[in-house]
């Protein structure tokens, strides 16, 4: 008897990796069978489609409420802008084409997304052009220093948006991934052509600084959603061969897709049916994921360096209003002898720079005032004179009206023209604190002036290279009227000119011509009137003259301005002279001592001038 022994055959069937099966898993349990991956795919690819007319014409009108909400700074148009955009549908289709390698959906995809891109800025800039004021709002500001946090939220963004979209609704608005995505693209796509209607119509030098930000911004969230996206659809098995085949073969028995698309029926998509590997095309994104890494984790470190220097400033003015608190605000008797409005303080190359305006009823003398400052020195571990200390005393009543309080009870008196005014620079004092000017303006100082039975009138000085613009000057001046809160309050600005031009010199002397006084005697007036302000001078040696004689002519300079208007040394700095920049001269220019102090002046006119 034969015995046949037989061994068994290996199963055919090998068992999937435990990865791949707990992604099948996943995307079973959210409702995406082989049928729902079909019509993914073919909703996503009629998305990248150039013969719809109702979608360039969304494009247009997103483009232009997204424009008009950013010279409006108003946010809520912004928002409107993002709801209506359909950016989504080929940023989607371009991630799919690389996650299944379509070459034709790729290039419809790229060229969608590169024609829409240029049909919104072309708008915004067009539009800007029209627009009667150019200002750089705080919604543009905010959105031309991309950092990679903005990076991370794309990320994040293109991952959600990818998944919205593979999941079937049900009940759930449909709209919802095309405006998490939108809201990331639109703006910053209007912020680059805002930038460029500037750059083109007022100054070349701010806009284009405003359309790199803004093209940064929207070239990083376009990678990052576009990069999540891929991934989303690669980790859900959507892009199959078998999947896109079956979504063709659907569309041209629907009659959707008779034929293929020109680009189709180029040779090169005959040659190349799949485009590149897939470690090749994640190389390729990632790729550009780090090409803009660099500018952005620049960004990045300058706003963390910012928000360090910040908090560093805010600790110094704790710090202060401490020991100002707990030495200087009470008298001996325990009554109040001041009050601290302001305080300014900044560390800048190791000297530590602070400017206190004060309400006081009796003056500090000099010897407080370096009291204060070896307490300041002692609390922040310093020399003290390493700490420049500006007091702005502003009086709040007379001596002998104070002691006339301390001897005995009495009635209050109606307020003095003294208190009056200091109660009311307190006032205008907080409420400026909050105004913003459009860049390159800074707001310098304020005077503000008082008439029996007239309303009262405010000037806000500015320090800028140009004007700002008649409707935002209208913008500010009501802002200002409503914080103060006086009724009729008469608001109006006045420019002080940055560049004050060249003072000029005879070849080879240091002494100044009459023309060259008379321009010094106006840049003294402006030091005097102003205490905020301080000069750079850039003295220049023409070719041929004698070594060191730009040296001496910024001398002569600086000893003009101290002799004859009493500016203080300190005030006056010397910086290199352009390098385009020659002759026998000096170029002036005027900048603010401190990024936040300003100073006030009050006047009435019952008591003829300046207080």
């Amino acid at each position: 008897m034969r015995t046949f022994m037989t061994t068994a055959e290996p199963s055919r069937v090998s068992k999937q990796p435990p990865t791949r099966d707990l992604w099948e898993r996943f995307a079973s349990s959210i409702g995406i069978t082989k049928e729902r991956k079909q019509q993914i795919y073919s909703e996503v690819s009629r998305s990248a489609t150039l013969a719809d007319p109702s979608y360039w014409l969304q494009i247009l009108f997103s483009a232009a409420i997204a424009t008009l909400g950013l010279a409006l700074d108003s946010p809520a148009v912004i928002i409107g802008a993002m709801l209506i955009s359909p950016l989504m549908g080929p940023i989607l289709a371009a991630g799919l084409a690389l996650a299944a390698g379509d070459l034709e959906l790729g290039a419809r995809a790229l060229l969608n997304l590169a024609l829409s891109c240029l049909l919104a800025v072309f708008s915004a800039l067009i539009l800007v052009s029209l627009l009667p004021f150019k200002e750089i709002t705080a919604e543009i500001a905010a959105r031309v220093r991309p950092t990679t946090l903005d990076l991370f939220v794309a990320l994040l963004s293109g991952a959600v948006g990818s998944l919205a979209v593979c999941k079937e609704a049900k009940g759930v608005a449909t709209s919802i991934p095309g405006v998490a995505i939108a809201v990331a693209l639109m703006p910053p796509l209007c912020v680059a052509g805002y930038g460029l209607g500037v750059a083109v119509s007022l100054d070349s030098a701010e806009g284009m600084r405003v359309a790199r930000g803004g093209s940064l911004l929207f070239l990083t969230n376009l990678v990052a959603i576009t990069f999540t996206a891929m991934l989303v659809f690669l980790a859900l098995r959507v892009a199959p061969r078998g999947a896109r085949e079956r979504a063709r073969r659907a569309a041209r028995e629907a009659g959707r897709e008779g034929r293929p698309g020109f680009l189709g029926r180029l040779p090169v998509s005959v040659r190349l049916p799949v485009l590149g590997s897939l470690t090749g095309r994640f190389v390729l994104v990632c790729g550009l994921l780090l090409l803009i890494w660099h500018p952005l984790s620049r960004s990045f470190n300058e706003l963390r360096s910012e928000i360090a220097k910040k908090r560093e400033e805010n600790r110094l003015q704790l710090a202060t209003a401490r020991i100002w608190q707990q030495r200087f605000a009470v008298l001996p008797n325990g009554r109040p002898r001041s009050y601290l409005g302001q305080i300014a303080a900044t560390d800048q190359a190791g000297r530590l720079r602070l400017q206190l305006r004060v309400f006081t009823r009796r003056s500090y003398t000099a010897a407080e005032k370096a009291e204060l400052v070896r307490a300041l020195a002692h609390e922040m571990h310093r020399q003290p004179a390493s700490v420049d200390l500006q007091l702005i005393e502003v009086p709040t009543t007379s001596a002998e009206l104070a002691s006339r309080e301390r001897e005995a009870p009495a009635p209050k008196a109606a307020p003095t023209p003294a208190e009056l005014h200091a109660g009311l620079l307190q006032i205008v004092d907080g409420a400026l604190r909050e105004i913003r000017l459009p860049p390159p303006a800074q707001l310098t100082d304020y005077q503000v002036a008082l008439s029996p039975g007239r309303p009262l009138r405010l000037t806000l000085f500015y320090l800028s290279d140009r004007d700002i613009g008649p409707d935002a000057q209208f913008v500010i001046a009501d802002e200002a009227g409503s914080r103060i809160g006086e009724p009729g309050t008469e608001v109006s600005l006045a420019r002080i000119a940055a560049a004050q031009g060249s003072i000029p010199f005879r070849r080879n002397e240091v002494e100044l011509a009459s023309e060259a006084a008379a321009a010094l005697d106006a840049v003294g007036e402006l030091l005097d009137e102003h205490p905020a302000l301080r000069m750079e001078v850039a003295a220049l040696a023409a070719a041929g003259e004698r070594e060191g004689i730009a040296e001496e002519r910024a001398q002569a300079i600086e000893g003009y301005l101290a002799g004859r208007w009493r500016i203080a040394a300190e005030r006056l700095a010397r910086v290199p002279a352009p390098a385009e920049a020659a002759g026998p001269a000096a170029e002036i220019r005027l900048v603010l001592g401190t990024e936040t102090a300003f100073t006030a002046t009050a006047s009435a006119d019952d008591e003829g001038g300046r207080q």
